[in-house]
């Protein structure tokens, strides 16, 4: 492992990059080949892409495609994956069940660490993640799952419930409602007994 820090390119300059448009957004990354050198992609992707994402994505409006850019650096020593989505998700509101709209624009930093001696060296606020909890597929070379890790940041992204902000719950009524009868109180009879005993 390199001890030379890689900083993370600012907004200004992210902007600037020339990175090729592509559509085949990586399943995994080769640490073995990237973590070092650093890594950047950017594209356009189906949301229907994501298996978990797409179970809950509205099939009544079609899905637009998702602008990412993806970048693996080194920063302090400790590797570190962020990335920036720009785009919607449509899902089924759970009031009026109409399809609403659901930002993801957002940057995430991820801190990606070899083990827990390394939490020192990030931010208390930075999100991490042990490389040996997410690799899970038993390789010659460690594969670190982008897709993945994407798909898990726009499913906490996503409300559990959505609803349209302004959103009246329809309420369709069959029938009349009959009226409730009045029971009679089953304590009465025993308030007759109480002046006997």
């Amino acid at each position: 492992m390199s001890s030379t820090p890689v900083s993370k390119p600012s907004a200004a300059q992210a902007d600037n990059m020339q990175n090729p448009i592509s559509s085949n957004m990586p399943e995994h990354l080769s640490l073995n080949k990237w973590e070092d050198t650093g890594f950047e992609w950017a594209g356009e992707i189906e949301p229907t892409s994501f298996e978990r994402l797409s179970a809950i994505l509205t099939t009544e409006h079609e899905q637009e495609k998702i602008q990412l850019t993806a970048n693996l650096y080194r920063r302090n020593n400790v590797l570190h994956l962020s990335f920036k989505l720009v785009g919607d998700v449509w899902l089924t509101c759970q009031r009026c069940l109409q399809p609403v709209a659901t930002d993801l624009t957002d940057d995430y930093d991820i801190a990606l660490l070899d083990d827990e001696s390394q939490v020192r060296l990030v931010n208390e606020e930075q999100d991490y993640l042990l490389l040996d909890e997410v690799i899970t597929e038993q390789s010659p070379e460690r594969l670190l799952p982008l897709k993945k890790l994407v798909e898990d940041e726009i499913l906490l992204k996503t409300p559990m419930a959505p609803k349209h902000d302004d959103c009246e719950m329809t309420i369709e009524q069959f029938g009349e409602i009959p009226e409730e009868e009045e029971n009679e109180n089953p304590f009465a009879a025993l308030a007759s007994l109480k002046g006997k005993l």
